[in-house]
């Protein structure tokens, strides 16, 4: 809505804050004497009915029927959104809920499942999070362990918390000493740098690599090379899709098909997170603003997981009706990426 001049345009603002606080409480239209009754605005019924009016012709509500109340559109709930405060907090139970939950996850992909899950719970919609590739880590250490003289263990960790194991054969015996320094030798190259520049590191340490480890390195080398040239293509881990039936008696059934059958086409989905808010901001997009026409019947609400030394990860989702709780939505998914980016950074 316009920028608010004066009193009567203020009132008009509550009122349609109003209408939009009870449609999303019960999914039907609302009229002006339950606006009166719950609402306390401290003006006649009839002035609510000219607000209300006024507030149609201007696109931000619609009536169903002639003798119905109103409801929201597209628009009324863009202007609803965009004049939302700060994020309200979650409570103590909430809060720990999601620590507890998250905390117990065994590994980058489990604490992933686990935060979408959660978000589904919590919202009673469909919960997407971008699993981080290679391609946007960088190397914290390489561990080499020694199975047998002629078999090594090469452990590959990244930044991103992502634990990639790879075994190697030798051609001769390796020693412990031997063992230490190809250790030395590969972390030297690899550490802090991206997949892509520690590729290349250790195609320059080949050139002139130490002689009495030539051979192990070569083979430690090029099973590292191909591990981080193979990276694994960007996906998505989906929870909750089954929540969005509940959307069959306000969407019509190939609108509901359409925005589930989007979910399951991870290739829409991630080109809408192919363009992130800025790290710890929050995106929402509402029905006809999203590209895709399966998800033209949603609301979208986005956020960036990661941390400040690596960027942003990954992104993490929320899609439901556009009729959502967007303050509460919005407070949940920006909790547990918060909670998802502390892990994921050792905090």
């Amino acid at each position: 809505m316009p920028a608010v001049a004066n009193a009567t345009e203020k009132r008009r603002q509550e009122v349609l804050r109003a209408i939009i606080t009870d449609f999303i409480a019960s999914q039907e239209p609302v009229g002006s004497k339950a606006l009166v009754e719950r609402h306390h605005l401290n003006v006649s019924s009839a002035t609510i009915r000219n607000d209300m009016a006024v507030l149609e012709s201007e696109g931000y509500i619609a009536q169903q029927h002639a003798s119905s109340g109103r409801i929201p559109t597209e628009k009324g709930y863009r202007a609803f959104v965009d004049s939302l405060g700060e994020v309200k907090p979650l409570s103590t139970a909430e809060k720990r809920a999601i620590a507890t939950f998250l905390e117990g996850g065994v590994d980058l992909e489990d604490v992933l499942r686990r935060s979408v899950q959660l978000l589904a719970q919590f919202t009673r919609q469909a919960a997407v999070i971008q699993v981080p590739t290679l391609r946007v880590a960088r190397v914290k250490h390489c561990e080499v362990v020694p199975l047998s003289p002629l078999r090594l263990l090469l452990v590959l960790i990244t930044d991103t918390g992502r634990v990639d194991q790879r075994n190697v054969e030798l051609d001769g015996p390796i020693n412990q000493d031997q063992v230490a320094r190809l250790r030395d030798t590969l972390n030297e190259a690899l550490h802090g740098k991206t997949l892509r520049d520690a590729s290349v590191s250790l195609a320059a340490i080949l050139q002139d690599p130490p002689v009495d480890i030539a051979h192990h390195l070569l083979r430690a080398a090029t099973i590292l090379i191909e591990t981080m040239v193979d990276q694994p293509t960007e996906r998505l881990i989906v929870a909750g899709a089954s929540n969005l039936t509940r959307l069959g008696h306000r969407a019509a059934p190939a609108a509901l098909a359409g925005l589930i059958e989007a979910l399951e086409e991870q290739v829409v989905v991630l080109k809408l997170m192919s363009d992130l808010p800025d790290f710890g901001d929050v995106a929402v997009s509402i029905g006809d603003e999203n590209e895709d026409e399966g998800l033209r019947s949603a609301s979208i609400v986005t956020t960036a997981y990661g941390s400040e030394q690596t960027g942003a990860l990954g992104g993490l989702s929320v899609v439901g009706p556009t009729y959502m709780d967007y303050l509460g939505t919005i407070s949940k998914v920006s909790a547990v990426a918060r909670y998802v980016s502390r892990i994921l950074s050792g905090e």
